[in-house]
């Protein structure tokens, strides 16, 4: 819903009765002027199982805006929601086919050995059930729920978006393009192109579509921007944060893996530069940077949070880094990932407390475990 920035005298004077002021409504410093969006990540994966219908649903019930399918592919090439191409951390593959099923594969340039999506068909995928990846989560819902197709996601968020009365998003993300493409030897593009006539179907080629898609590689985005005028986001990783606040860029977290192959120079980091986002400019609509980007935090040692223990939380937060304002200046949207309740809060304890500073910053939308806190705290703000 948008806000508008400049109140009638009358509303005013009546908030002011009350002893409201302009702080009580503020216009969000959006690059919209509407309020950002809760992305449900995974869907409601912090209470089941990651990438099955059951958890994309729990997150449209909880209010989320949007629902994120990250895609890989089977062997006969079908775009199933899976986080990796690797099926051991989320499903229980290991109890349904032999080691003889495992394979040696590069990704991103990392050689890892595992049972892979691209090695399964659609119908030996069926008969796998999902398990919950967080140790600390609840894992009752472990071998309940199916692996489900992005048709199968796009059918459920309309459907829900009906019932509901509201429109409900998605957010596909092509995982690993490169290695799709060369190391699976689907060819240059087939994910991407597949990926198209299926959502131009569902949606239409047009901007204003209830769809993002994204990706942490460039190439394929740059592809997709010929083709499509669905909206497109280019993610932004790194390894880790450093005690003083600033990224920490090893291998394999450091580059868009096809910078990797291509031997361009250009780090992550890089594209959150002035000429690095004029660049994403040329391509896409957004940036979804890892939010340590965003706000500067510094390990000084300080205990804040009261527990007696020093944490990630306890960091002290010293704002913005200016990326998210310097984005919006280009016209940029920015996206950022990922806010947990049960882990992950970087200078923050209460997850709820951490998305409103993210959101009273100009946050255009969050990427949340646990959507019920993101519209919480949306709420909480408004």
């Amino acid at each position: 819903m948008k806000i508008k920035s400049l109140l009638p005298l009358l509303s005013l004077a009546l908030l002011q009765a009350c002893g409201g002021s302009d702080d009580d409504n503020p216009a969000f410093k959006t690059l919209s002027g509407n309020a950002p969006l809760v992305i449900g990540h995974r869907g409601s994966s912090g209470t089941l199982p990651e990438h099955t219908l059951e958890s994309y649903k729990a997150a449209i019930e909880q209010g989320a805006d949007y629902i994120e399918p990250d895609l890989v592919l089977t062997k006969d090439g079908v775009m199933i929601a899976r986080h990796e191409p690797m099926l051991d951390g989320t499903t229980d593959v290991a109890s349904k086919f032999p080691e003889s099923r495992k394979s040696t594969r590069n990704v991103d340039g990392v050689p890892t050995t595992a049972y892979f999506a691209s090695d399964f068909t659609l119908a030996e995928i069926r008969t796998l059930r999902a398990l919950q990846a967080r140790a600390n989560r609840s894992q009752a819902y472990n071998g309940l729920f199916g692996i489900p197709t992005l048709d199968e996601v796009i059918a459920l968020a309309k459907s829900e978006g009906t019932r509901l009365g509201r429109t409900v998003g998605i957010y596909p993300e092509i995982k690993h393009s490169t290695y799709h493409a060369d190391e699976v030897r689907f060819g240059a593009n087939v994910f991407e192109d597949k990926l198209l006539t299926t959502l131009h179907t569902a949606y239409g080629n047009v901007a204003s579509a209830p769809v993002f898609i994204q990706s942490f590689e460039v190439s394929n985005l740059q592809y997709l921007n010929t083709k499509t005028n669905i909206k497109l986001v280019q993610l932004i990783d790194a390894d880790d944060v450093k005690d003083d606040g600033s990224m920490s860029l090893v291998a394999p977290y450091h580059k868009p893996y096809d910078f990797v192959v291509k031997n361009d120079g250009r780090s992550f980091a890089d594209l959150l530069t002035s000429s690095g986002l004029d660049f994403v400019k040329t391509y896409a609509d957004a940036v979804g940077p890892w939010k340590p980007y965003l706000v500067k935090t510094v390990n000084d040692g300080v205990e804040r949070t009261g527990d007696t223990t020093l944490t990630i939380n306890d960091r002290r937060v010293d704002g913005s880094t200016g990326v998210i304002e310097l984005a919006h200046q280009k016209g940029l949207m920015v996206h950022t990932w990922t806010f947990r309740d049960d882990a992950s809060g970087y200078g923050f304890k209460d997850p709820k407390a951490e998305m409103q500073y993210y959101m009273r910053l100009g946050i255009d939308g969050v990427f949340t475990d646990f959507p019920a806190t993101g519209v919480a705290a949306l709420q909480g703000i408004k």
